[in-house]
């Protein structure tokens, strides 16, 4: 039976074809690849390609085919930074197109039948950046000897693989063909796969059995183990093939670049993979650009750095405040700045931690009419311009008008400025105030004293937090603030040591009804406002503890109802139902949205496109406007 997933899964694979590719010549050839081909090293571009590549038809507005050669350079704060180029390369099995419509990519096409089963069909001919064929036996591997192995993956196959605790069945059915199949709908499977860090189903089985007792010798084994400075096997295989943080410059991918450059490193290199599977409309194989080069250094230079025009393309490390400062350095010929629309549901948002270790602040904050007061005290116009220059969105934490799911209600709920009806509120929770302009008390008896921490990660947090405390005191709470490295912020959330938080807001803020609704609910240990109910879900019950509040418990219900529906209606009045309790409910304070980012090119680079969304998800920051596609004119 054809649903609508097939359907557009079919109609995309189509499209990918409306021409035959032109003969690959010579001409074709980028200029560093051109020696190994004439030396006999490397197959020729036809013989590289899989036999249906995929055609990236770039005939959209500000878009064009581009020439090949040149080296893209991007500034960034940290060597584990390197994490992305796998993001932005936006290399996957399904992703999303510009449209953020699914299209198949590594996969030629792609079946859907009832939301159960998934048939999924690879190109034929399709390599891995080392030459070696990209086949069912890599997905295989990862299914029976990745994650089938207790010792590799101790708590069984990836969360997303099961529904309602079960497992797929998976098959391979031939060379280029796999299933799996569920007895009930998983209907967040593909977004799964389109997004940024994508759970991997399929390594490179021929370069990774090297490192897996299956296929290895003890003996041989003890020696890599001892030549990667590691204490077992299982280390050993996991350093070899992370690919999130692409650090092993032996491991194939089918990313358009390879990292070259081992850490510890302050310059890393990535070069073009040889066999990547996309061309242009021209049959030239992408990526134009040869190389792309990150130069690790402080986080704090890169603004200065970036208008000095030593970046190409900067969005890491640049926020809003930069802009002034990067639109004056324009000027002088170098770069052009761009302002993308950030995806987030708020740019900024007090969390309050439902799981905190202080009893009385965790009931406090368990009591909804204290989380709509302190949204209330919140005057989201003067955030906006004292912060933003008035060019962001007062607004609830909530999806974004481009959201098919957009509703104005999610918007304005308990988000406009009304101190006179917070301060009732919290005289209604029982946190009593001895004087007209007293500091509240806690109903211990202590004064109602709040520490907010955050990261600053980028600068502007102390600024909302100075505005905030002037907010919450004429409420009678007094804020104390607390800046923090990220690493020590993260684990004092999980302890539980923390009781608000100054961060953002969902990481996707244009969702469709077809994307996941798991950030509305406790489903993982990285949500600020409850981590442990989070860890809970993520464990399958074997840590953190379930949810102790009715409205939370809702919300799980209903994530839960939306993986088992069938149709798109229903999956569509779920997400309404989530979308209304978790803004009347103020789980999260949100401030603003549609607030804007920086993103800093070279004059020269081509097919970046003048306004965008930005964000981690859907995005993959630039990911879904396929860098590999991005070109210098002449004189770069």
């Amino acid at each position: 039976m054809m649903n609508r997933r097939t359907l557009l899964s079919l109609m995309a694979s189509a499209a990918a074809f409306p021409r035959p590719l032109f003969a690959a010549s010579f001409d074709n050839e980028p200029e560093p690849l051109r020696e190994r081909v004439a030396a006999g090293q490397l197959p020729v571009m036809a013989d590289r390609l899989p036999r249906e590549p995929r055609i990236v038809a770039l005939d959209e507005p500000g878009l064009s085919p581009g020439r090949l050669g040149g080296r893209l350079r991007i500034l960034v704060g940290s060597q584990r930074d390197i994490r992305y180029i796998p993001i932005f390369s936006y290399s996957r099995l399904i992703g999303f197109d510009r449209h953020f419509q699914f299209q198949p990519d590594i996969l030629r096409a792609y079946e859907v039948e009832r939301e159960r089963v998934f048939t999924f069909h690879l190109r034929p001919g399709h390599r891995w950046s080392d030459g070696s064929p990209l086949t069912a036996e890599d997905f295989r591997y990862v299914w029976e000897d990745m994650f089938h192995n207790k010792k590799l993956h101790k708590g069984g196959i990836p969360t997303m693989l099961r529904v309602d605790g079960k497992e797929p069945r998976f098959e391979v059915l031939d060379e280029v063909t796999v299933r799996y199949s569920w007895d009930d709908p998983n209907p967040d499977f593909l977004a799964e796969l389109a997004s940024p860090v994508a759970t991997r189903l399929m390594q490179p089985s021929a370069y990774m059995k090297q490192f897996h007792p299956n296929y290895q010798t003890p003996e041989k084994l003890a020696e890599l183990i001892k030549q990667q400075n590691v204490e077992d096997w299982v280390a050993l295989h996991q350093k070899m093939s992370r690919s999130a943080r692409p650090e092993n410059p032996d491991l194939p991918t089918l990313d358009p670049w390879v990292n070259t450059t081992a850490p510890p490193s302050g310059y890393f290199v990535f070069k073009r993979n040889p066999y990547f599977h996309r061309v242009d409309q021209n049959g030239v194989q992408l990526p134009y650009l040869d190389e792309v080069t990150l130069s690790v250094g402080s986080g704090d230079l890169i603004s200065a750095k970036t208008a000095s025009g030593e970046s190409d393309l900067q969005v890491t490390n640049l926020d809003f405040p930069d802009y002034t400062f990067l639109k004056s350095a324009e000027e002088r010929g170098v770069i052009e700045v761009k302002l993308w629309k950030r995806t987030q549901g708020s740019r900024v948002a007090l969390i309050p931690n439902l799981n905190c270790t202080d009893l009385v602040w965790r009931n406090v904050f368990r009591d909804v009419r204290v989380r709509r007061a302190l949204s209330l005290a919140i005057n989201r116009d003067e955030v906006n311009k004292a912060v933003f220059f008035g060019l962001g969105q007062p607004s609830a934490n909530c999806p974004l008008p481009e959201s098919p799911l957009f509703r104005q209600r999610y918007r304005d709920a308990w988000a406009s400025f009304d101190p006179d009806r917070a301060n009732d509120l919290l005289d209604e929770a029982g946190l009593t105030r001895p004087a007209p302009r007293a500091e509240r008390l806690l109903p211990d008896g202590r004064p109602c004293s709040l520490i907010i921490e955050t990261t600053a990660d980028s600068g502007f947090e102390t600024d909302v937090l100075e505005l905030v405390t002037d907010y919450f005191w004429k409420v009678g709470i007094r804020v104390f603030t607390h800046v923090s490295h990220r690493e020590l912020f993260r684990r004092r959330l999980l302890n539980g040591d923390t009781v608000m938080t100054l961060w953002w807001g969902l990481d996707n803020g244009i969702p469709a009804a077809d994307m996941s609704p798991r950030e509305l609910a406790p489903t993982t240990n990285d949500q600020n406002q409850w981590p442990l109910w989070g860890l809970h879900e993520l464990s399958g019950g074997g840590e953190g503890r379930p949810p102790e509040l009715e409205e939370a418990r809702a919300l799980l219900d209903l994530f839960h109802r939306w993986r088992r529906a069938e149709t798109f209606g229903e999956r569509e009045a779920i997400w309404h139902e989530m979308l209304e309790l978790f803004t009347q409910q103020v789980f999260t304070i949100g401030m603003l949205n549609s607030v804007l980012q920086p993103v800093v090119k070279n004059r020269l680079l081509r097919n970046l496109p003048d306004k965008g969304l930005y964000g981690f998800e859907p995005t993959s920051y630039l990911g879904v406007y396929m860098p590999d596609t991005f070109w210098f004119e002449k004189g770069a």
